[in-house]
């Protein structure tokens, strides 16, 4: 039974099989086929007792192996090495197929080799995960057949592996090694003292062009006999929380991630970076009850905590409750903190009923509301309008667009900050409004 499980038709015998049963079916008319057809039939049957000789006799002669991490990265592409092994004394042709987890709906992987005797070859693959979750793996399946290629031999490897998928392990080591970067500062991330204004001194120094004439040290520059500035960098220390709301909202999709996983990441590189810039990070995530929260401590290693809690955030099909987040905030968060709240309104309607909450919050703490820009209206906008129906559509289209614009101006006129960002540059805008409050000592 297992060898028939393992035994599969090459196409070509189908070929061989259909060239003789031409021949006998024209012998009909030419008897001199018929002669020819049984020689035929003979040397296939002949061939293949030889292929299933070659193919089956020795034992364990395909070694394969998938090598996966332990995590797979939310939202980015992943990659999946395989090395195969052949040990059959002959060249050999291998069709290598995995069986890939359900949720990335692919039912056509199909990689195609030769391999000579005795030899190693390695190849990779990459996936994209978009949710967050465990993902189980099916066999690594492999196709064996000789250069007569009359049979094939399935053989089968490693089922059931599972990979966990967490938020975007990747995005945040990528904005942790630009932050160490001097090469790229248009980023907006450096991990250098900022000179500033804050009430943290650093040290006296010698001016150079572009300091600041006002931080001048009249009484050590008596003392020198030459202009003296003081130095002051951030303040440390700090609190700063990441508020996601799960409500129904973040489940819009852009390029097939939901807004809630874009919240995610973005929380998980920002957590990191604020954590390497010496503040205390903490998180909170909220819909209709409090679903998790996180004190600020300042500790590398309450960065695995946070990536744990991420993990396990889910959007909830119900409105958020904006005064239970603010009842929170009040009893749990005592000291003023910055606050980084990812939400949406696709109306201006929407954010005027939750203003009195954030109100109150701001009056608090140091509140910057993230919005999300619909990208998607942006095609519609830029369309060329030819019809009625077209022209209704961008009308609509760009009426959205402008109630986002329209929210920001709404906050801005009660003092919060705000982000109006596209999904896609939420980490990197999010990093630089904390790194600009920073360094205008606005906390």
């Amino acid at each position: 039974m297992k060898f028939l499980k393992s035994l599969y038709i090459h196409k070509q015998l189908y070929i061989y099989i259909a060239v003789a049963s031409v021949c006998f079916l024209l012998s009909y008319w030419l008897p001199v086929l018929y002669a020819i057809a049984w020689v035929l039939t003979v040397i296939i049957i002949a061939v293949l007792a030889i292929d299933l000789l070659l193919i089956y006799q020795p034992k364990n002669a395909i070694q394969a192996r998938r090598i996966l991490p332990d995590k797979f990265s939310n939202s980015d592409n992943n990659p999946v090495p395989i090395t195969i092994t052949n040990n059959y004394g002959f060249k050999t042709y291998l069709d290598v197929i995995d069986e890939l987890p359900v949720q990335f709906q692919k039912r056509d992987f199909s990689y195609q080799i030769a391999l000579s005797p005795t030899q190693n070859h390695d190849f990779e693959y990459l996936v994209r995960p978009v949710d967050r979750g465990e993902y189980y793996f099916g066999h690594l399946n492999i196709f064996v057949s000789s250069v007569l290629k009359i049979i094939k031999r399935k053989y089968q490897f490693q089922n059931q592996q599972m990979v966990m998928v967490y938020p975007s392990i990747m995005q945040m080591q990528k904005y942790d090694f630009l932050a160490i970067s001097n090469a790229l500062t248009e980023i907006g991330l450096k991990k250098i003292r900022r000179i500033g204004h804050t009430s943290e001194f650093e040290q006296i120094k010698e001016y150079v062009n572009g300091d600041d004439f006002r931080t001048v040290n009249w009484k050590a520059t008596a003392k020198r006999a030459q202009l003296m500035v003081n130095q002051y960098q951030d303040e440390k220390s700090q609190p700063i929380y990441s508020i996601i709301d799960t409500g129904r909202i973040m489940k819009m999709p852009f390029n097939g991630l939901k807004l809630l996983d874009y919240a995610i990441n973005s929380t998980l590189a920002f957590s990191n970076v604020a954590l390497k810039k010496h503040d205390k990070v903490g998180m909170l995530s909220f819909s209709k009850k409090i679903e998790a929260f996180l004190p600020a401590i300042q500790k590398l290693t309450y960065l695995n905590r946070i990536l744990e809690t991420l993990y396990n955030i889910d959007t909830q099909f119900t409105d958020s409750d904006f005064g239970l987040l603010y009842a929170q905030l009040k009893r749990k968060v005592t000291h003023r903190s910055l606050l980084l709240l990812y939400t949406n309104f696709e109306h201006i309607s929407g954010l005027k009923r939750q203003m009195p909450y954030l109100q109150a919050i701001s009056k608090k703490h140091m509140l910057v509301v993230v919005l999300f820009e619909n990208t998607e209206l942006d095609t519609i906008i830029e369309e060329n309008a030819e019809d009625l129906q077209t022209i209704y559509h961008k009308t609509i289209a760009e009426k959205f667009a402008f109630e986002k614009r329209l929210m920001v101006k709404e906050l801005q006129k009660y003092g919060i900050q705000s982000i109006l960002t596209a999904p896609e540059n939420l980490t990197i805008n999010t990093i630089n409004k904390y790194l600009e409050i920073k360094a205008r000592g606005l906390l």
